[in-house]
């Protein structure tokens, strides 16, 4: 077919004039095959909006053609006619002949969807080649309020929002479909050590509660200053990252089959900081001998062969301070796509910037709390982030943290699927101690010997499972949290 297009209307060569990718054809007879069985336009209707024409006059036809299919009623040469009889650009292709030749060219219904996949395919080229010309010109541009890296940030982001378009836009998924799903996430979980539809922690009973780390959820890890959350999440972090195994998973694609890459965002503590914990716990050497220089010539050999044992475990660490969040989620995209990404961290939310829209700052912690959902969301991980709680916890008798003492806003338990605390009653206990000689003084020694080396992490809500309190081993020299043995198991293995 030898149909012409608006710009061949006005005599000019089309190559010439715009070189980009397109098939004026493939769109022609797309149209011809919607306009003669209107049953197509549900079959392509995922793949394709009119956004994805080249030609601004098959835009308009499939819009309207749209519009109508989608109060059920029909769609053809001849009710299209009545709405574009005055379009200009329909009028200089013939106006109502032109939608006749375009029935008259239509494709069977088969291979219907081949030819939207191909038109997407050409849109998001021309898309790729829009992004790379914006880039050029903003790059051109010296100003004084855009410096290079954040022009690099929104190309990056505009780059990989690009290649994920389409992704998230599934739409209904079928029940059988989902059932499918929910059968291979019970055989994952059958198959896995310890019974785990998700990622391990390597600390048994919080996985047991949590039935481990989902993806797409994000869990908020809360606690008051020195009750350990960052050493519990960086402790999950190691765990998670030396138990990496790659393999081909029960959907047939390559990725983790246990533990993952772990990306870090430590806004708080340097990355040399953060990794020297990491070592303490991996070479048992006190984290205040690493400080301080004192190790013995045996603590430094274990200290560097711990290193070298780690020297390939996938955990990133970013420890750029005050990131707003726009910036987490395109460094987290970035990392997923050079290195892989299977579980996100952030110490802590509250020192992420917002985009600087919001009023005040209970908005701003709303929009962060938002972008970390998001993030889950659109990379499929799980994130866990670390926040503050209110000074309130210390005026109440008993300091156990509720969700009410979550710092500065409330839209952080709406938007987390799990919200657990970090709570250590031996720190508050340590400071009651009365004088030696005061006749409570054995009451608070036999208080601290039950509560020494002992932790909680209480589960205030999980959108998905129960709450309650999970009992945790803490050793502060090496900064460490771990399995705590029950008494049952002190007899098993006395005995043993």
């Amino acid at each position: 077919m030898n149909d012409i297009s608006p710009l061949q209307a006005n005599g000019a060569n089309e190559a010439d004039l715009d070189p980009v990718p397109h098939s004026i054809e493939a769109e022609q007879q797309l149209l011809g095959a919607i306009l003669t069985n209107n049953d197509i336009f549900d079959r392509v209707a995922s793949i394709i909006t009119a956004e994805h024409f080249y030609d601004p006059v098959h835009r308009v036809i499939y819009e309207t053609a749209a519009a109508r299919i989608s109060v059920n009623a029909l769609a053809s040469p001849v009710t299209l006619k009545t709405y574009l009889k005055d379009h200009p650009g329909l009028q200089e292709l013939g106006g109502a002949n032109y939608l006749v030749k375009l029935a008259s060219v239509a494709i069977s219904a088969f291979a219907a969807r081949d030819y939207a996949q191909l038109i997407y395919d050409l849109a998001i080229r021309r898309e790729l080649i829009r992004v790379g010309k914006d880039i050029v010109d903003e790059a051109t541009r010296v100003q004084v309020d855009t410096d290079a890296s954040s022009q690099i940030s929104r190309a990056e982001q505009r780059l990989y929002s690009l290649a994920e378009k389409g992704k998230s836009e599934t739409g209904f998924t079928s029940f059988v479909k989902a059932v499918t799903q929910a059968v291979n996430s019970a055989a994952a979980a059958y198959q896995r050590e310890g019974q785990l539809s998700g990622i391990s922690t390597g600390l048994v009973d919080l996985d047991k509660k949590l039935g481990g780390l989902h993806p797409s959820d994000l869990l908020i890890l809360a606690g008051r200053p020195s009750m350990g959350k960052t050493s519990l999440a960086t402790n999950i972090a190691f765990n998670i990252a030396k138990a990496y195994r790659k393999g081909r998973k029960l959907d047939g694609t390559e990725g983790a089959v246990d533990g993952g890459v772990v990306g870090f965002f430590s806004l708080e503590m340097s990355a040399e900081q953060l990794a020297a914990r990491v070592l303490s716990e991996a070479s048992e050497v006190p984290s205040e001998n690493i400080r301080r220089g004192s190790m013995t010539e045996g603590e430094f050999r274990q200290f560097v062969d711990a290193a070298k044992a780690l020297e390939t475990c996938p955990l990133f660490i970013d420890d750029t301070p005050a990131l707003p969040i726009n910036q987490v989620a395109a460094r987290a995209r970035r990392l997923k796509r050079t290195h892989g990404l299977d579980v996100l961290m952030v110490d802590y939310l509250q020192l992420l910037r917002g985009t600087g829209k919001g009023d005040n700052r209970v908005q701003e912690i709303g929009e962060i709390s938002m972008g970390l959902k998001a993030i889950a969301k659109e990379l499929h991980i799980p994130v866990i982030a670390l926040s503050q709680l209110s000074r309130t916890v210390e005026s109440r008798d008993d300091k156990r943290p509720q969700l009410s003492d979550l710092r500065e806003s409330g839209s952080i338990e709406q938007d987390a699927d799990v919200v657990m605390f970090v709570f250590r009653e031996e720190y508050y206990v340590e400071r009651e101690k009365p004088g030696e000689d005061s006749p409570t003084f054995l009451d608070w020694q036999d208080r601290m010997n039950r509560l020494h080396g002992r932790a909680e992490v209480i589960i205030g809500k999980q959108r998905h499972g129960p709450i309650g309190t999970v009992d945790l081993s803490f050793d502060g020299r090496f900064t460490k949290f771990g399995n705590l043995v029950k008494p049952w198991q002190q007899d098993a293995q006395d005995g043993y």
